[in-house]
């Protein structure tokens, strides 16, 4: 295991991923189960598409979301946690809960 204080640490990286605004906020996002792109963007309000898809493909890359592709015409593409990812979006949870029990105070 890595020591996140040091520069080399590859978990660093991974922190970075992890605690951006948008990452934090698509992982609690599918925190209740699966959802499509424009899904994922109606309930992140705020995000660029540009962004999205970044975002998406970011957390795709480092296991953290399954993109699964289906049948139709578009293709139905949904986004879900993986095991790795339920794991790192639980662990984030007490955090999103301090951000909004403290929010106010801090934002005066």
């Amino acid at each position: 295991m890595g020591d996140v204080f040091h520069t080399d640490c590859p978990a660093r990286r991974l922190l970075g991923h992890l605690t951006g605004r948008w990452s934090l906020l698509v992982l609690a996002a599918l925190d209740d189960g699966p959802l499509r792109y424009h899904e994922i963007r109606r309930t992140v309000e705020g995000i660029s598409d540009k962004m999205l898809a970044a975002t998406l493909r970011t957390l795709v890359d480092h296991h953290l979301l399954s993109r699964e592709v289906g049948d139709g015409n578009p293709p139905r593409v949904d986004y879900a946690l993986t095991d790795l990812g339920r794991g790192a979006s639980t662990a984030l949870q007490p955090l999103l809960t301090w951000i909004r029990e403290n929010a106010d105070e801090i934002t005066r």
